[in-house]
Order: C-alpha cells, then structure tokens, then sequence
C-alpha cells in the first residue's frame, strides 16, 4: 500500500470514532466536566488507535504483530482515560471552589477567591473580588448617603421650623398690635424668610445635580475675574467677622467651564471658610493653571477637620458637629456637597486636606 491508500483507510477508520465522540459530546453535554475529559481523551486516543488498527489489518499483519499493535492501543488508552478522568477531577474541584465563593457572595459576604487552579478561572475569580470590592464600596457609599439623608431631613426639618415659628410669632404680634418696633419686626421677617430662600434654593441645586438634570453650558472663563467676584462677595461678611481675604491668580489661567457653576463652587468654599475662620484670621483663595488642569485652592485658618470627619466634609447635611444650630447663616450643610457635585459634573475633582492654622479645599478641573 502507498501512503496515500494507508492515509485513506486511517481516515475511513478514525471518522468513525470521531462520529461517536461527537455524539458523546453531546449526550453528556450537561454532564459533569470529568466526562467531557474523558471523552476528549477516548476520541484522541480511539481514533489513533482504530485507525492504527485498521491500517494494520490492510496490510495484512501477522496475529502476533497485531496482538502487539492492540495491546500497545489499549494500554496507551487507558493510560490517557485515566490521566483525562484526573485532569477533569481537578478542574472539577476548582469549579466548585469558585462555585461555593460564589455563593459565600451571593449572600452578602465577602467574596475570597480561591488560591489554586487554572488560569481561566482564576482570572474569574479575580473578576469576581473586584466586582465584590466594586460592590462593597457602592453599598458603604450607599449607606453613608442614606445617613446623611436622613441627617438632611433632620436638620432641615429644625432649620425650616425654627424661622417659621418666629415669623408666625412676629406676624401674630404685628396683627395684634404689640410690636413694640414695626420695622424691625418686618425687616427680621425678611431675613428669616431670605434664608429659608436660600435653603430651599441649595435643595433644588442638590436635586438637579444627583437627578442629573443640571445642564452647563460651557465657555472659556478667566480664573482670575471668578475668584476677584467671590472675594467681592464675601467681602462684607468677612468684614463683619473680621476676617481678611485676600488671594493670587495669574491673569492669563483660562478654563472651559460653566461660569455660574465655577463661581458657585468657588463663593461656596469662600464663603464657607470665612463662616469658619475666626475674627484676625485670614481666607488665601489661589489659582494656577497645571497642565491640562486648573487648580483653585482656598486655605482658611478654621483650627483643622477632625480626621474622623475628613470623609464626611462633602456629605449631604454634614456641618461640622451634631448640633442642630451650629450657626444661623451655615444653611443646611449643602454648600459643600453642592460643590462636589458641581465640580464632579465638570470631570473634575475636589479634596480638603488639614493645613495649619486651618484646611485647604483644592478643586481640580480640566482646563
């Protein structure tokens, strides 16, 4: 026989086996993965085998030649079988593994990757930890939200009744005719109406910006003219205090942003460091440009953020301690948060670090 006729009968012979691997394949998808190695194995080593085998029967081989071809065909067999049923245990125990980590998950714990196996399914469990510390840090965010919701409605709930019991008492007292002073009744009743104003303004601004629905319209502001207006504006507060404020930023830093979000976010940290600084200390609001970025830095001398509260400082409702009228122009502790989510809707970022004699807040955005 040539090679092409013994290529043709091996082929004729080993199509066979390989049909009904096939077959197995597919009765046993379902099946544990063992049997799936196990019939890998058997259609490898079976076709090579029966083709062998049939090819030796072609070429008319004597009994003892071909007992020796079958011996060598079934012992290479069972050798592979075994080895096949081995590997597949193994890769069984490691998907059980997985599958026991994955339930540990799937009610809440932590998810521990397992230490061995192949490498397809410890890239899985690699997976499965990072979306399992993805996860762990949403539900802490979550919670920590929820609080400071609750917080929220605590102390705005305080905050709104406080001014409108006074304004009601007020009211009453102009209707009945015993306000020793008219005038300075109503102009107490503008001010507290003003601040509640104002609180329900922070509240619509805080909404618009977690429903998404905060629309900027950006252009190219000079970093210097933003800064120069929330200095102007605070001004009179901090004169009041006695406070100074003052600051430095080139003329030339550009950035592309929204102006009246850019100028909230840098009167609310303003702001928030002169209601912060005591009487002879000082507000230093800086600015450059860094890059591709743009830095703006207010430094206040308010004594330092507990580093239990450093996290916190952005969070809906935080002020700075428990009470519930820490300062009757603080507002609702939205400032800040109100800054975050201006900032971050610029894809930007903003932090606070303790710096003596006080903090600095720095907010960073793409120029």
């Amino acid at each position: 026989m040539n090679v092409a006729q013994v290529a043709l009968v091996a082929v004729g012979w080993s199509a066979g086996v390989v049909l009904l691997g096939v077959v197995a394949a597919w009765l046993l998808r379902r099946a544990s993965l063992r049997w799936s190695a196990a019939v890998v194995a058997l259609v490898s080593v079976g076709g090579v085998a029966v083709g062998v085998l049939g090819t030796a029967q072609a070429m008319f081989l004597s009994q003892h030649d071909l007992h020796v071809v079958i011996t060598v065909c079934v012992v290479s067999g069972l050798l592979s079988v075994a080895v096949a049923l081995w590997l597949g245990e193994r890769l069984v125990r490691s998907t059980r593994r997985l599958r026991d980590a994955a339930t540990r998950f799937g009610d809440g714990r932590p998810f521990e990757a397992p230490a061995a196996g192949p490498r397809e399914l410890t890239d899985i469990a690699g997976e499965l930890a990072r979306s399992s510390d993805r996860l762990h840090e949403a539900a802490e965010r979550e919670r920590r939200l929820e609080q400071s919701r609750r917080e929220l409605v605590a102390w705005v709930s305080h905050d709104l009744r406080s001014p409108l019991a006074g304004i009601r008492a007020m009211s009453e007292a102009l209707d009945d005719g015993l306000a020793p002073d008219p005038a300075r009744y109503r102009a107490q009743m503008r001010t507290e109406v003003d601040r509640m104003v104002r609180m329900v303004d922070d509240l619509f601004e805080l909404s618009r910006i977690h429903a998404g629905a905060l629309q900027l319209t950006p252009q190219t502001v000079q970093l210097a003219d933003v800064v120069s207006e929330a200095i102007a504006a605070a001004d009179p507060v901090a004169r009041a205090k006695g406070v100074r404020v003052g600051g430095a930023v080139a003329g030339d830093v550009l950035v592309r942003a929204d102006p009246d979000a850019l100028a909230r976010v840098v009167a609310n940290l303003v702001m928030n460091a002169v209601r912060h600084t005591p009487s002879d200390g000082s507000v230093v609001i800086t600015g450059q440009a860094d890059g591709p970025t743009v830095t703006v830095a207010v430094a206040d001398a308010c004594g330092g953020i507990p580093a239990d509260d450093l996290g916190r400082v952005f969070d809906v409702g935080w002020r700075g301690g428990s009470a519930r009228t820490p300062d009757p122009d603080a507002g609702a502790g939205l400032g800040l948060a109100i800054v975050r989510g201006l900032v971050e809707a610029h894809h930007g970022r903003v932090a606070v670090q303790n710096q003596a004699p006080g903090c600095r807040f720095v907010v960073t955005i793409p120029a």
